[in-house]
């Protein structure tokens, strides 16, 4: 693996997204947290396509993004990520790590934006606290790539359709937090952005200082020999 270009790769990544979240972020704050029109239509969408099943499928969705299940997810792509003991144990708790600073980076920013929620009226679930950017989108959407990178780290083969299903699972959660009415859709957006920007920093400072003793194809790189 060239550790240089994974590492500016992942650093690109994070910079531009951290520069579409900070220019969202300065848009929601510089309206004192109102809707923008793409929060009103969407709102409007999903107040118009609630039914029975739609609600009851997205609550069962939504609760997936935030508890024990992230944790879980994280902690079991570090343990299968790991070849011995020793590196599954660093793996798990590089990985929750990553995850709870995440989500520290991400109240901070909540409670400096303080936007409020959509009306509480069109709730379909529980929420509390403010509004940007979504904790559950964020959690997940953090949950996801660390599993997506685990998953590419060591599945040799057959890796895109796990990949797959993983992110669809990401984005679906943050999908049903506007759907339910407990976020506004940029709400979402700016958690995908400040997880994209958070896996992207966290990425490159592991390709840069971090021992890495697999490649990616999941067999272990060897040095190669000077002539």
């Amino acid at each position: 693996m060239d550790r240089r270009r994974t590492a500016e790769f992942a650093g690109s990544v994070a910079l531009g997204a951290w520069a579409a979240f900070a220019v969202l972020a300065l848009v929601v704050a510089g309206r004192h947290g109102a809707p923008l029109a793409l929060d009103r239509t969407a709102l409007a969408w999903s107040l118009g396509h609630r039914t029975d099943v739609a609600v009851a499928v997205a609550r069962g969705i939504t609760a997936t993004g935030t508890g024990v299940v992230p944790y879980a997810l994280v902690v079991a792509a570090g343990l299968v990520v790991g070849r011995t003991r020793r590196q599954r144990l660093v793996a798990a708790l590089l990985g929750a790590g990553c995850l709870a600073l995440g989500q520290t980076v991400r109240r901070a920013v909540l409670e400096l934006i303080a936007r409020p929620r959509p009306p509480q009226a069109d709730w379909q679930t529980s929420a509390s606290g403010w509004s940007f950017p979504s904790g559950h989108t964020t959690t997940a959407a953090l949950a996801a790539g660390l599993v997506i990178l685990a998953i590419r780290t060591r599945a040799p083969r057959g890796r895109t359709p796990w990949c797959a299903a993983v992110a669809c699972w990401g984005l679906a959660v943050g999908a049903t937090r506007v759907f339910l009415g407990v976020h506004w859709c940029t709400d979402v957006i700016g958690g995908w952005l400040l997880a994209a920007g958070w896996l992207g920093l966290c990425a490159c400072l592991a390709a840069r200082w971090l021992p890495d003793p697999w490649a990616p194809d999941g067999t272990p790189e060897r040095p190669v020999a000077a002539r």
